[in-house]
């Protein structure tokens, strides 16, 4: 699937936060979106998922040329598109199991049975050296900052979506954590078009992107490889907010 995002502004209450967003994620493609805070990344994450509270004022969404502006977040997910969250929420009284399965059901066309099922996530926790105990937990109950982050990433890997978007999924991680869900990323983008969403340069080590984004203020303002980021790590964003985006 090819995401492609055009000239989109989106306002909250009246306030506008994105301000004319083009963006074109070809399958297979990872990019990268860095910016400051408050710079409209995790609203242009919603956005594409289709969140009730951000108002599309101007522009399309459009999956493999299909216009998806006005499409139910549930109907974006049968689709192909999946959202892992900055925070994701506790849910006390559902395992992570009886989750996973019930939301592989909801975008599948056809019911995954109880045994395949079983085998399926049992598969893709061992992929990402999590153990079998974590899907009897309740969802994210007590969990750790960076158990949050890899139950993510098994979302991820057993829907199985056309078009990733990771909001911030590196926030919080300590070292080792944050390589573990580097790998599971890693091991799960074959063939995806992954939109990783970040403040830091650091998960660009152990994940390659095709192409970088700096948005400020609501706009792409520059773009670039993976130099790029390594740029902003060196200058910063002040290098973008005082004008000077010469890169030299």
């Amino acid at each position: 699937m090819n995401l492609e995002i055009k000239d989109l502004h989106v306002e909250i209450e009246g306030n506008e936060i994105l301000k004319g967003i083009d963006l074109k994620i070809e399958k297979g493609e990872t990019h990268v979106i860095m910016g400051p805070n408050g710079s409209g990344k995790s609203t242009l994450s919603n956005t594409i998922m289709g969140h009730p509270k951000y108002n599309i004022t101007k522009g399309q969404l459009l999956a493999d040329g299909k216009d998806i502006t006005k499409m139910k977040t549930n109907e974006r997910a049968k689709l192909g598109l999946f959202l892992s969250f900055q925070y994701p929420c506790e849910v006390e009284g559902v395992s992570v199991s009886n989750f996973l399965r019930t939301a592989l059901n909801s975008v599948k066309d056809e019911k995954v049975s109880v045994l395949d099922f079983k085998k399926l996530m049992e598969e893709k926790m061992k992929e990402l050296g999590m153990d079998k105990k974590f899907g009897e937990r309740y969802l994210n109950g007590g969990f750790s900052g960076g158990e949050k982050k890899r139950n993510e990433i098994l979302q991820m890997a057993i829907l199985n979506p056309k078009i990733a978007i990771l909001d911030e999924t590196d926030s919080g991680l300590d070292v080792d954590a944050l390589k573990a869900v580097a790998e599971g990323i890693n091991l799960n983008s074959d063939g995806k078009g992954i939109l990783l969403i970040t403040h830091y340069h650091r998960i660009l080590k152990y994940i390659k992107p095709d192409h970088v984004h700096i948005m400020v203020d609501g706009k792409i303002v520059k773009s670039g490889d993976r130099n790029l980021a390594d740029t902003i790590e060196e200058k910063g964003y002040n290098w973008l907010l005082n004008g000077d985006a010469s890169g030299d």
